[in-house]
């Protein structure tokens, strides 16, 4: 996992999380998205809880993507027009597998419970080892439910990223469903020592995550300070937006602001004990977060709809134009330079095959 959060060989960027992973990686939203979840949950990691830092800056992202030619080159079928040439990219399948490598070949293995450790942590009666059974069954269903919605193809403009994101995170919505009636079950038919010991074995796991860097309170993660204002003036000078065109921008940011509200007032103050507590909490996160994936997209769609393919590009590359930037503080390399300096004619070149 740590390999995929710094997979951008620890370049910094606008849109990374202040835990050091990315909402975006790629094409793909929320990698590891059960092993988040159930991470915290479970084992109620806090300290780190990499699930609180998604937010308002991944539906941000999401409208402005950060990744250029070279980012995304290798999820795009081959093949090239008479403008712009083919990317240097493996076959469709090879794309499609590497989608789902993103999403989690391994999910059996994140979302199996240690069952040996609980078992030997408190010791079940039959009763509570049948419930255990349940949870654990329940828990690699809902990973796989995760991982059956992966995305298949690239999402190459702003409205699809979003619809994308959304997919996402209604799976996640449904793993919670999934797991929520065995694992309230299973921790009901628990005694107080049993569930202390529980909690303990938590406590032993967020200790065994190797050099783990702390991140500050769970509110302070979920809060995720960054960028929350939208580029008007660089929208203005390279899509020349018609009234109309302004009048739905204007939305847009209504919207958008309406959803950076919405996120911040559901972000936890205080850390819920145990773990159906937990996963109730991150449930509750999820349906914010859907529903203000939903009041962005709508106004998205609508402005998106009123430009032409010219504006589409000029949008689409003013996220992938901040990050050229942002990267060449740190490195710049030759082919850099040159696909982002033609980032406009590239990104007509993506849209065509999304067609």
């Amino acid at each position: 996992m740590a390999g995929l959060r710094d997979h951008r060989g620890g370049r910094n960027g606008w849109w990374r999380h202040g835990n050091g992973g990315y909402g975006w990686v790629g094409p793909l939203f929320w990698p590891f998205a059960y092993y988040d979840m159930y991470d915290y949950a479970m084992w109620g990691d806090a300290d780190y809880a990499p699930f609180w830092g998604y937010g308002y800056n991944d539906i941000y992202a999401g409208v402005f993507t950060p990744y250029g030619y070279d980012d995304l080159a290798g999820y795009l079928p081959q093949g090239g027009n008479d403008n712009q040439p083919a990317p240097a990219s493996p076959a469709p399948a090879a794309a499609t597998d590497q989608l789902a490598q993103m999403c989690g070949e391994d999910n059996r293995e994140i979302a199996g419970l240690p069952i040996d450790q609980i078992q030997q942590a408190i010791q079940p009666n039959d009763a509570q080892r049948a419930a255990l059974d349940d949870l654990a069954n329940a828990s690699v269903k809902a990973a796989q439910d995760i991982k059956a919605a992966c995305p298949t193809q690239l999402a190459l403009t702003a409205p699809a990223r979003l619809a994308s994101m959304q997919q996402r995170i209604e799976a996640m919505i449904a793993a919670v469903g999934t797991v929520q009636p065995p694992l309230q079950k299973f921790y009901s038919l628990l005694n107080d020592d049993q569930k202390v010991r529980l909690n303990a074995l938590g406590e032993d796991q967020r200790r065994g995550e190797a050099a783990q860097t702390k991140s500050g309170s769970l509110a302070q993660s979920c809060a995720q300070p960054g960028v929350t204002d939208w580029p008007t003036a660089e929208i203005d000078a390279t899509l020349r937006p018609t009234e109309a065109q302004r009048a739905g921008l204007v939305a847009l940011q209504d919207a958008s602001a309406k959803a950076a509200d919405m996120l911040k007032a559901s972000c936890q103050t205080g850390e819920a004990i145990t773990p159906p507590a937990r996963l109730e909490a991150a449930g509750k996160r999820l349906e914010t977060m859907l529903q203000a994936i939903k009041t962005v997209r709508a106004p998205l769609d609508s402005f998106y709809a009123t430009l032409s393919d010219e504006q589409k590009a000029q949008f689409e590359a003013i996220g992938p134009r901040r990050a050229a930037l942002s990267n060449r503080a740190t490195v710049t390399r030759p082919h850099e330079r040159r696909h982002h300096a033609s980032i406009g004619g590239i990104i007509r070149h993506f849209i065509s095959f999304a067609r």
